[in-house]
């Protein structure tokens, strides 16, 4: 059975123009990794939590930013690893200098015996679409163009 997540997609629009909200994950992995790298927050559910409650979780999680709806669902996508990504999109404002993540604990460098803290999300950004699809993990460039048709539509 694969691994399922849920996550929110905000976006805003700015003189006519759709941006979107990524997260750019913490941790040593990614430190140097920009170009499909980004995601929308998102997580794994708890046992028996709504998706859509746990993507609002995982977004108040990694941002610390309470969102709030409506929500529109987008379809599902499946990642390289099989994991199915839920999502939801929503309008808001957030300001990334205001970013506070929750962290993790890993044994770094490597067999070193040592635990590190790092944050989930190391920072966050605004980027219009066409930018984004660059940075963004590429199975969840789907998601983009769900949501640009669907901004298109309004």
């Amino acid at each position: 059975m694969p691994k399922v997540s849920a996550g929110l997609l905000m976006y805003r629009v700015l003189n006519g123009r759709a941006q979107v909200l990524l997260a750019h994950p913490g941790g040593p992995y990614f430190r140097q990794k920009d170009e499909g790298a980004w995601t929308i927050p998102k997580g794994e559910a708890d046992d028996g939590e709504d998706l859509l409650d746990t993507a609002q979780r995982e977004f108040t999680e990694e941002t610390g930013h309470k969102p709030t709806g409506p929500f529109v669902v987008l379809s599902p996508v499946k990642q390289k690893g099989g994991k199915v990504v839920h999502a939801w999109a929503f309008e808001g404002a957030f300001d990334p200098a205001q970013l506070v993540s929750n962290t993790f604990n890993l044994e770094w460098p490597p067999r070193s015996g040592q635990q590190v803290t790092f944050p989930e999300v190391d920072r966050a950004e605004w980027f219009d679409l066409t930018t984004a699809k660059w940075k963004i993990n590429s199975a969840q460039v789907k998601l983009l163009e769900e949501l640009e048709m669907t901004i298109s539509q309004k």
